[in-house]
């Protein structure tokens, strides 16, 4: 994640397993993986900043990403690409620097503007075929946290990020 400044991360299917609840009341509820937050933790660490881009709204995914400190979330964003586009050209980030978590189509399009593009196992056929990394991990089970320790590991800074945050030593 050198190169990545900033890393876009999809909610539903990657974050969580793609499920929606629903109570009688009408409240929305999602389930999380606990294991996503090593991956949070180690990317803002390593300098990337993180932007949490989802179709949908829910109360229960701002929550989540203040518990985990997302630098954005945008919710309700039904044409991901040209909010993307207006993000990158606002921000001055250019294709190398983005990096993309994501699993279904309506990814596709923002997918293409990214340097780096990485998916849970049980995204959608095109998504798996554009992915530069394939999780072995399904949305919604540690997907984004495997995605962004591959990437850590790949530049040499995983275990330095893991002593860091957890107070490991160095060779974890």
């Amino acid at each position: 994640m050198r190169k990545i400044k900033y890393l876009v991360i999809d909610v539903d299917g990657t974050m969580t397993d793609g499920g929606i609840y629903y109570d009688h009341s009408g409240n929305e509820f999602k389930k999380f993986c606990t294991k996503d937050a090593a991956g949070f933790f180690a990317a803002r660490k390593a300098g990337v900043r993180l932007i949490v881009l989802t179709g949908r709204e829910c109360g229960a995914t701002k929550r989540r990403m203040d518990e985990l400190g997302a630098d954005y979330l945008y919710q309700n964003i039904k044409d991901k690409a040209s909010f993307l586009q207006s993000f990158m050209e606002e921000h001055h980030i250019r294709k190398e620097e983005l990096g993309y978590i994501g699993d279904d189509l309506n990814d596709v399009l923002p997918m293409k503007m990214a340097g780096f593009v990485g998916c849970p196992k049980d995204s959608c056929r095109e998504i798996l075929e554009m992915a530069d990394y394939v999780s072995t991990v399904e949305g919604g089970h540690g997907a984004v946290r495997d995605v962004v320790e591959h990437v850590l590991r790949e530049s040499g800074e995983w275990n330095e990020m893991v002593a860091a945050i957890y107070g490991t030593e160095s060779g974890v």
